[in-house]
């Protein structure tokens, strides 16, 4: 079995600087498991590693769509799939680093995303007509009636994932949560170990409010209104992702700036919540507490430990 190793973790809980003293001790190379920072020119919203960041370690799945394209889990995999054999064919290890669970669920279960094509004009056409004459919140009722699992880990404001699991439902007469469910039971191709990071819920709630104050004083302003400039929106899934959608609608004039930051640390918080809901449902998870460590080393060395006794790295 190929060797994989997953780091994850809610936003802001540091999983960006152990993937990479990671890699640089175990000879690696980084698959970023976000769903933003695949689109060029979206850096400050998305907390983008930087090249300095990421100290000679080899990253892939970063700036490789225009903000225009769709990117979704199917999408992820297919890429990821490409990754590891490239990764693999020069000798390292591959490392799936970020903090989106059903991109990660999706490669690490080979889950299938083709049962339902997606592709029936009349259902989804009903749905963005509903969503038009409704709003998101009305659609987001009705997916917590049908498939309240899936309404638990999908924002209301996320209407492509929501219009995507009403749109299951309506075609197959299936939950997607339980559709997911049943590929999750798929046993997984990897040799693989799969760490959470974990953090006191007040410090993590602290690091996200510093990290959104350090995204502005970056100008996440001026990066949100170039990209406005180019022609994107709402319409856009990349324009979707938290801190963009709020300066958007900031230079909309619907919020003032100090408005719109608010909104986005407390959406980002909220957002770190649902990742942990998603986390406690994954089933061979290694959490790590990083309250229970004295520093980054220590989690290495015990990552390490696993690492060696799974036989992933030898």
């Amino acid at each position: 079995m190929e060797p994989l190793i997953i780091i994850s973790g809610p936003t802001a809980v540091g999983k960006t600087d152990i993937s990479v003293k990671l890699a640089k001790k175990i000879n690696g190379e980084i698959i970023s498991a976000d769903s933003m920072q695949v689109y060029k020119g979206m850096d400050i919203g998305s907390a983008k590693i930087s090249i300095s960041e990421m100290q000679g370690v080899k990253h892939h799945l970063i700036d490789i769509l225009d903000p225009f394209d769709e990117f979704n889990a199917a999408l992820f995999k297919e890429y990821a799939l490409e990754a590891i054999k490239d990764i693999r064919s020069g000798g390292h290890i591959p490392i799936v680093a970020g903090g989106t669970g059903f991109y990660i669920q999706g490669l690490l279960y080979d889950v299938d995303f083709d049962k339902s094509k997606g592709d029936i004009p009349k259902i989804r056409k009903k749905l963005e007509e509903d969503l038009k004459t409704h709003g998101n919140l009305y659609l987001y009722e009705r997916l917590k009636s049908v498939d309240p699992e899936s309404a638990e880990i999908i924002h209301s404001n996320n209407v492509k994932r929501m219009i995507r699991a009403l749109e299951f439902y309506e075609e197959t007469g299936e939950k997607l949560s339980a559709h997911n469910d049943k590929m999750h039971q798929n046993i997984s191709p990897y040799n693989f170990a799969y760490f959470v990071l974990t953090f006191d819920r007040q410090k993590l709630y602290e690091r996200i409010d510093m990290r959104v104050d350090k995204m502005i004083s970056d100008g996440l302003v001026s990066e949100v209104k170039a990209l406005k400039d180019k022609g994107l929106s709402r319409a856009n899934t990349s324009m979707l992702g938290i801190g963009y959608k709020e300066i958007l609608d900031h230079l909309d004039g619907k919020y003032s700036l100090e408005e719109a930051v608010d909104i986005i640390k407390k959406e980002t918080r909220h957002f770190a919540k649902r990742q942990m809901t998603w986390f406690r449902r994954e089933k061979e998870i290694i959490f790590i507490d990083k309250d229970d460590y004295a520093d980054d080393e220590a989690i290495l060395e015990y990552m390490l430990n696993v690492l060696n006794e799974r036989k992933i790295v030898l």
